[in-house]
C-alpha cells in the first residue's frame, strides 16, 4: 500500500493560531497518470466535501485492492481559511475577510515567466516538452512572495495541482443544477465526466490568467501552445470547475453518488485498473459562456419566482416578479424577463434582494449582451 496522509501547514494568521491543509495521497509519487482533486475552495460549499468524503472511502478500497495504477491526491477541504470565518454565527466561506475578495479568484498568473524560461528549450518530443513545462510552471511559483495566509494557501495547492493531468476542482452553486465549467479545448476529456455526473449544463469559457483555480492550471498550456505553434505541445492539465448543484444539496445519497461518477471517470483514465461501464448519455452539449444569461435584480426588493430549476424558457417570458412591498397599490411587482431562449439552472435561494444582484442563470445558445462572468464578481 502507498496511502499517504500528509498536513501541510500555512503560514499563521497571528501567534497562537494554526491553519492546515490535509492531503490524502494515492499511488506511488510520480506515477503517471496524475490526478488531482480539491473540494470546497469556496468553504461554505459543503457538497463538495461530502462528494470527497465518500470518494476517499472508494479510493481507499482501490489502494487496498492494489488498483491505483497513477498518483491521486485529494484534498477533502481546499480551504480551512473560510472554514473558520464565523460571523454573529453566520459561515462566510466565499470571500476572505481579511480583504483577499473572492476565493477563487486571482489565482497566480505564471504564464510570463514559463513563457520566458522554456523559449529556446523546446523540442520536437511532446513528453519532453511536457516535463520542461511542469518544471518551469514549479520554478514560477516557487519565485512568487507568500505575504499572508491566502498567499500560502494558494501556493501549496497550485504547487500540487500543476503536475497533474487531470484537476477536479469541487464546488456547488447557491441553488443550481448540476454544471461544469471548463476550457473549450478540453471538452473532449470532460464530456465523459459530465456524462457520469448526470450535468445539466456544461459552460465553456477561453478563461485566462489571474483567474480562477481551474483557469490557472490549465491556460499556460493553452498559453505555451499558441506562442510555440512549432513544437508538438500537449495540453498536458485538463482541469474543470464541478458545482454540485445548491448548497442545501447535502445528502449521503447524493455524495456517494458523485464520488462514484468521479470514481468511473478516474477508471477510464487510467489512474484506476479494472473495467468500468462505457459512460451515460450525456444531457447536454457544451455552453458557451456568453450563451449564459445572468438575469439581474432592476433594484432591492422581494423574489416571486415564475418559473422552475430545469424549465426551458423563451425570450421575453417572465422569470421573476421584483416586489416593493411599500409601493402604492397596483405597482408592487416589477417583471423581469428572459432576454433569450434557453435552460433555468440557477435561481437564487435567498429571496430579498439588492439592486444589481444575479437572481437567475439561464444557458441559451445565443450569445447576450449580459453573459456570466466567470472570473467577475459573481
Amino acid at each position: 500500500m502507498t496511502y499517504r496522509r500528509e498536513e501541510l501547514d500555512l503560514l499563521s494568521p497571528s501567534p497562537g493560531t494554526r491553519q492546515s491543509l490535509v492531503l490524502h495521497r494515492f499511488g506511488r509519487p510520480g506515477s503517471a497518470p496524475k490526478a488531482y482533486i480539491q473540494a470546497s475552495m469556496h468553504a461554505d460549499e459543503i457538497p463538495a466535501m461530502m462528494a470527497a468524503h465518500h470518494l476517499l472511502q472508494l479510493l481507499a478500497e482501490a489502494e487496498k485492492g492494489g488498483l491505483v495504477t497513477g498518483e491521486i491526491v485529494l484534498i477533502p477541504y481546499a480551504n480551512p481559511i473560510g472554514l473558520a470565518q464565523w460571523v454573529n454565527d453566520d459561515h462566510l466561506g466565499r470571500h476572505e475577510l481579511r480583504g483577499g475578495g473572492n476565493f477563487n479568484r486571482d489565482w497566480p498568473n505564471l504564464e510570463p515567466a514559463v513563457l520566458a524560461a522554456v523559449e529556446g528549450k523546446l523540442t520536437q518530443d511532446p513528453l519532453q516538452n511536457v516535463s520542461l513545462i511542469r518544471t518551469a510552471l514549479l520554478a514560477a511559483l516557487k519565485q512568487r512572495r507568500i505575504r499572508h495566509t491566502l498567499d500560502s494557501l494558494k501556493h501549496s495547492l497550485m504547487a500540487e495541482s500543476i503536475t497533474a493531468d487531470y484537476v477536479l476542482d469541487l464546488h456547488c452553486d447557491d441553488n443550481a443544477l448540476l454544471h461544469l465549467y471548463t476550457l473549450p479545448q478540453h471538452w473532449a476529456e470532460i464530456g465523459d465526466l459530465a456524462a457520469e455526473l448526470g450535468a445539466e449544463v456544461v459552460l465553456t469559457d477561453p478563461g485566462g490568467p489571474g483567474g480562477a483555480f481551474d483557469e490557472a492550471n490549465s491556460h499556460p498550456w493553452i498559453a505555451v501552445q499558441e506562442r510555440f505553434p512549432d513544437h508538438p505541445i500537449p495540453a498536458a492539465c485538463f482541469s474543470t470547475t464541478v458545482e454540485l448543484r445548491g448548497e442545501a444539496d447535502v445528502s449521503d445519497a447524493l455524495g456517494s453518488q458523485d464520488a462514484g461518477a468521479i470514481f468511473r471517470y478516474l477508471v477510464r483514465r487510467g489512474l484506476i485498473g479494472g473495467a468500468t461501464a462505457a459512460a451515460p448519455e450525456l444531457k447536454c452539449g457544451p455552453t458557451e459562456i456568453d450563451a449564459c444569461a445572468v438575469l439581474r435584480a432592476p433594484a432591492a426588493g422581494i423574489l416571486a419566482y415564475q418559473v422552475a430549476l430545469g424549465d426551458q424558457v423563451t425570450a421575453g417570458q417572465v422569470i421573476a416578479e421584483l416586489i416593493d412591498p411599500a409601493a402604492d397599490p397596483g405597482a408592487e411587482r416589477q417583471a423581469i424577463r428572459a432576454e433569450a431562449p434557453g435552460l433555468v439552472f440557477n435561481l437564487l435561494a435567498g429571496k430579498y434582494v439588492q439592486a444589481h444582484h444575479p437572481i437567475a442563470k439561464i444557458a441559451g445558445k445565443e450569445r447576450t449582451g449580459a453573459h456570466l462572468a466567470y472570473t467577475g464578481e459573481d
